[in-house]
């Protein structure tokens, strides 16, 4: 178990131009940072969720932040005047955005039936799969209900009835990833694994309940600084070979963070996605707000490089392999409902990429039994768009921390383009 508090983010940030402020707030009782321009009204602001601020010692971070205010890139490709994050219409990103960015509507509307995708979490959501409803419905997507098998929601030990504490920053968490699942494989099985607290042995113990329950498709949306177990939680809670792990890389900008950095996973860093002229229609850049909020990327301190990673500035374990969008102000779309004013919110942060790229995993089909899936992007790099502008941060190995031409640690090989990339 971790002795650290990883991750605490009670930061001050500029964004803008020199003359923007930026202000804080304190939202439900946690140092969450809120970002915005006074100087501009349509400036996007927003905050970390409660779950980014662990409350004890020994708990992880998600990796979530929920927009406040202005108007998103979703909002101004479309004209939409309202200001993001009044709850009563979505202000983010939807399922034909995701799926026309990614090059997965063909495969969204034919792939993933029979398939199970995992989201692990902390804590209990009690309105998850009524908050799932509300967005699956509104978005036209097939029903996924507990009563025809589509979703199920566990605890830990795999019980249906004995569920951890309810958290309302968590379930923002929660229901930000079914939604993301929901968006790109609307046809897959959905199955909730709720640990009873956010420390690395009761999230890596839902890991192991997730694949002992039929997941082939796992997704974590939570992380923490490096530590010397890292090396024995691999072996207790990430090496399952035939299923794709999927981890968000970290949303405090450059830096290595645990899960992410296991060798066994995906690790899925963060882009801001923007619609675009060009044949593609869409356009992408390395996230990154400040100095120390961005996606995560970086070498690892103790894990060992898996041996399909070629890169030669780090010799251990390089995150990430892959990325997919994670700028809130250009931000997903999101039902929620447990602690909050019921509606629509709109979320970024690495907790967006995650489920995607496992939900894209599942639309490309079941692993071999004895893969490791993190190792398929980097057999198949022509078949990812590939992100050659931004930085994350500074660092003394260029490629590290700034966007290059093939492999870079802020997005990985790219985003998807198709499913052929997520294949043996």
């Amino acid at each position: 178990m971790r002795t650290d508090f990883p991750h605490i983010r009670l930061r001050w940030h500029r964004v803008g131009s020199a003359t923007a402020v930026t202000a804080a707030l304190v939202l439900a009782g946690f140092g969450t940072a809120v970002h915005a321009d006074a100087t501009t009204s349509s400036k996007v602001t927003w905050a970390a969720t409660p779950c980014a601020n662990p409350k004890k010692t020994g708990e992880l971070a998600c990796n979530s932040l929920r927009v406040t205010g202005g108007t998103t890139a979703f909002q101004k490709a479309r004209g939409i005047t309202p200001k993001a994050a009044d709850a009563a219409t979505p202000s983010g990103y939807g399922p034909s955005d995701l799926q026309s960015a990614y090059g997965l509507t063909a495969a969204a509307a034919a792939n993933g039936s029979g398939e199970t995708i995992a989201i692990v979490d902390a804590y209990n959501d009690p309105n998850a799969e009524a908050d799932l409803a509300k967005y699956r419905s509104y978005y036209g997507l097939p029903a996924c209900t507990s009563a025809s098998g589509c979703f199920k929601k566990v605890g830990q030990t795999g019980s249906t009835t004995s569920l951890p504490t309810s958290d309302a920053g968590w379930s923002e968490e929660i229901s930000l990833d079914l939604d993301m699942v929901s968006a790109i494989a609307p046809k897959a099985k959905i199955l909730l694994v709720e640990a009873k607290s956010a420390t690395m042995a009761n999230l890596g113990k839902s890991v192991n309940e997730a694949v002992t329950l039929g997941a082939k498709f796992v997704s974590n949306s939570y992380g923490g600084s490096e530590s010397s177990s890292d090396t024995s939680y691999d072996s207790s809670y990430f090496n399952h070979p035939g299923v794709a792990i999927t981890v968000s890389a970290g949303d405090e900008g450059y830096g290595a963070e645990y899960p992410a950095a296991s060798k066994y996973v995906t690790a899925v860093g963060g882009t801001a996605l923007s619609t675009s002229s060009n044949s593609r229609g869409w356009t992408e850049s390395v996230w990154k707000t400040s100095s120390t909020e961005g996606t995560g990327s970086g070498c690892s301190s103790y894990d060992a490089k898996p041996s399909w990673q070629t890169d030669t500035g780090c010799t251990k374990r390089m995150i990430s392999d892959v990325s997919a969008v994670a700028d809130p102000a250009t931000g997903v779309s999101v039902y929620d409902s447990y602690g909050v004013t019921a509606g629509w919110y709109t979320f970024g942060g690495t907790s967006a990429s995650s489920p995607i790229i496992a939900a894209v995993y599942a639309l490309a089909g079941t692993p071999g039994s004895s893969d490791y899936p993190a190792q398929y992007p980097y057999t198949h790099t022509s078949s990812l768009n590939d992100v050659t502008s931004g930085n994350n941060g500074s660092c003394s190995t260029s490629y590290f921390c700034t966007a290059t031409s093939g492999y870079d640690g802020p997005t990985g090989w790219g985003t998807p383009k198709g499913v052929s990339a997520f294949t043996g």
